[in-house]
């Protein structure tokens, strides 16, 4: 055994807390359900509720606001964020690669303002030795825009007619495994996937194995995923489900069930298909005979989404994400009506509010809220030879930050104050390495999010949440953990105390009133759903 394991961190796009089997799906993910038998699963690990501002904390041990993500990229002009990977932020690769790693990325960048020009926060300028991937934040499966091998266009990628961006991304990462797992000092392996991202786009036999799976709609699904979750002790045995959101219709009252069945069938099979490329990067890990000493994680960058088809101004001038024609040259079907049947190249879909409610079960509300639904992840780690306990739950409440401290602890990397000569901002988050170890976490900080104006700060097992705009409520999460039951008025004096910490905290690390930056974009026309693009 090297002194210092490799890591290979697994990142799902818009994945929800329960679709995964080990945390009460019914979708078919047997290689991530087996990592989670061989290691341990979080039961309340929480991301930031948006994609670039996840990947940039999850990447550097930072708030996102700190690190110039704190809604996506593209910039906000003087009011809000520069939307774009700061110089003041070090990236685990930059750190690890520093300390003698192998580097690499097979996926989804989206840190990047200038998706063009390789420039400062592109994955090869950021510690990346190697990259294949997309530079845009999502795009079709089959002919994706930004797709990149280091630093110039992967265009040839796309001719050959079986190409499927997941299967793509699993290729290139195993044949980094391959060609890296003799590292001296060990390799850093980035996986971040866009599935199951919409549009929903699968193959065809993929889809078919879940027809008629889903018949039984989203209500009587969501109460049989709860049934899982207690059996499988990721929720406690008294949870109540979260009412349906009142904004959808019960099942029995839908107008094209078949239709809409069909919107679950494809997100399935793109989860499945997944599941199925993690697969092969364990298995590519057990041929080198390197899987007992890889630090492998896995965990969804927010809730699930809810986002129709379109969703923000000028959908169609997107061609970073939205490409108007299949390789074959026919038109690019675009939305979310019965018309449109998802899964082929040729259209571009999403699954929709009420899919997106099973998918976050028992959870309400969905990515962009810090509501439970849109910052509880699944996160699953799996450290053989590090002593991390097979088929352990751990219950204690963890973020993105406190991730790159813990993957630093284990592999014996300081924390640097410099990389290349620029000074860098220290960590905001413990190590919960001897947690999972099987010892106590002791630290006591609370957790604290921001974003589009929703914010929440938790201390223990209080949680103070807000919607933007709406007032402050307070939830206890030992006996509330699905926020039904708001006690800010029982509570006052407390819910005072949070929200001080959680104003220092945000003037420390650079919240922007989210307000301005709505006026900036009621000012290009755009409004609010373009602030929050």
């Amino acid at each position: 055994m090297r002194a210092r394991p490799n890591v290979v961190l697994i990142l799902a796009d818009d994945l929800g807390f329960s679709d995964v089997g080990s945390y009460g799906g019914e979708i078919s993910t047997p290689q991530l359900d087996r990592l989670a038998a061989e290691g341990a699963r979080l039961t309340q690990f929480y991301n930031t509720a948006r994609c670039s501002p996840s990947r940039a904390s999850l990447l550097t041990g930072l708030h996102p606001h700190q690190t110039g993500i704190g809604i996506l990229t593209g910039s906000d002009g003087e009011v809000g964020y520069p939307g774009d990977l700061s110089d003041r932020a070090a990236t685990v690769a930059e750190i690890l690669r520093d300390a003698g790693y192998a580097t690499g990325i097979t996926g989804k960048w989206h840190l990047s303002s200038d998706i063009i020009e390789p420039n400062h926060s592109w994955p090869t300028r950021r510690g990346f030795d190697e990259f294949f991937g997309t530079l845009a934040g999502c795009g079709s499966y089959y002919n994706p825009g930004t797709l990149t091998s280091g630093e110039v266009p992967a265009d040839d990628a796309i001719e050959d007619d079986e190409f499927y961006y997941t299967d793509a991304i699993v290729d290139r990462a195993v044949d980094f495994i391959h060609r890296r797992s003799a590292a001296p000092d060990g390799f850093l392996l980035y996986v971040p996937f866009t599935a199951p991202h919409w549009p929903l786009h699968a193959p065809e036999e993929a889809v078919e194995r879940y027809r008629h799976r889903f018949d039984s709609g989203w209500d009587r699904l969501r109460a049989e995923r709860l049934e899982r979750q207690r059996e499988l002790g990721i929720v406690a045995a008294d949870t109540v489900l979260s009412p349906r959101d009142p904004g959808e219709p019960a099942w029995d009252a839908v107008d094209d069930p078949g239709w809409q069945a069909r919107r679950m069938e494809v997100y399935a099979a793109q989860v499945e298909l997944m599941d199925a490329g993690i697969g092969r990067i364990l298995a590519a890990l057990d041929e080198q005979g390197v899987a007992d000493d890889t630090i492998v994680i896995f965990l969804s960058d927010n809730g699930a989404s809810p986002e129709e088809i379109p969703h923000i101004p000028d959908f169609r001038d997107h061609l970073e994400f939205f490409t108007p024609t299949s390789r074959a040259g026919d038109a690019v079907a675009l939305g979310n009506e019965p018309a449109i049947i998802p899964g082929p190249e040729d259209t571009f879909s999403s699954y929709g509010r009420p899919w997106a409610n099973l998918s976050n079960t028992p959870f309400r509300l969905y990515k962009k809220w810090i509501h439970e639904g849109g910052i509880a992840a699944p996160f699953i780690v799996r450290w053989t030879a590090g002593g991390v306990a097979p088929g352990s739950i751990i219950r204690s409440a963890h973020q993105l930050t406190h991730v790159l401290p813990t993957i630093l602890e284990a592999t014996g990397v300081p924390h640097p104050d410099t990389v290349d000569g620029r000074p860098v901002l220290p960590l905001e988050g413990p190590s919960f390495l001897q947690e999972l170890r099987g010892g106590t976490f002791d630290d006591d900080r609370p957790l604290f999010w921001e974003h589009c104006g929703n914010a929440a700060v938790r201390r223990g097992d209080w949680k103070l949440v807000r919607r933007f705009q709406l007032p402050w409520e307070l939830y206890d999460l030992s006996s509330d953990p699905v926020e039904l039951h708001d006690v800010v008025g029982e509570h006052r004096e407390l819910a005072e105390v949070l929200y001080l910490q959680w104003a220092a905290w945000a003037g420390r690390v650079g919240v922007q009133p989210f307000e301005r930056i709505v006026d900036l974009y009621e000012l290009r026309g755009a409004g609010e759903s373009g602030a929050a693009r």
